[in-house]
């Protein structure tokens, strides 16, 4: 049996606690900052194990899509994020996953649930999923190397996706 490392737990719910306040606070440097340089942000569509570069996703970002999804979204041109939603983001069953911080280099994979209220003029949208990182240690602290989001509805037609899921 594995003895569960709480302080380790912690420092990560920490981490995707502070990632869920950026993006309802639409504060993305401070997000963009929280990746590695190597990082990618993927979002699949369809189905929660297509193949990303054979299946259509909704987002499939590498670091430099990301800095341009930031810089898009600072243009203040997004119009499907104009104005910006109103977010908020409830994080849940934060869970150090099998081989967390083990053989992978001091990787430390997540996984934890989510659901995001989003209210805009055409109402409120609830999207709930699950997303799993693989975070890594750096000088600065934990940092983002992956996240990928599965979305439940991710198979069904979706609403406008214009902001940090």
């Amino acid at each position: 049996m594995t003895v569960l490392d709480i302080e380790l737990l912690r420092e990560v719910e920490q981490f995707i606690f502070r990632e869920a306040r950026f993006q309802d606070e639409l504060r993305y440097d401070d997000w963009e900052a929280l990746w590695t340089d190597d990082g990618v942000y993927w979002v699949p569509a369809n189905a929660d194990d297509s193949d990303p570069t054979k299946q259509v996703s909704i987002i499939f970002d590498n670091r430099a899509r990301i800095a341009t999804r930031i810089k898009q979204l600072h243009t203040g041109k997004r119009h499907s994020q104009t104005p910006p939603s109103k977010l908020r983001r409830l994080i849940s069953n934060v869970e150090l996953l099998d081989g967390a911080g083990d053989d992978d280099g001091g990787a430390i994979r997540v996984g934890a649930n989510f659901l995001v209220y989003e209210s805009r003029e055409r109402g409120v949208t609830l999207w709930a999923g699950r997303s799993e990182y693989t975070l890594r240690r750096t000088d600065d602290g934990l940092r983002m190397a992956y996240k990928k989001v599965f979305l439940v509805d991710n198979d069904r037609p979706l609403y406008t996706l214009a902001f940090l899921i």
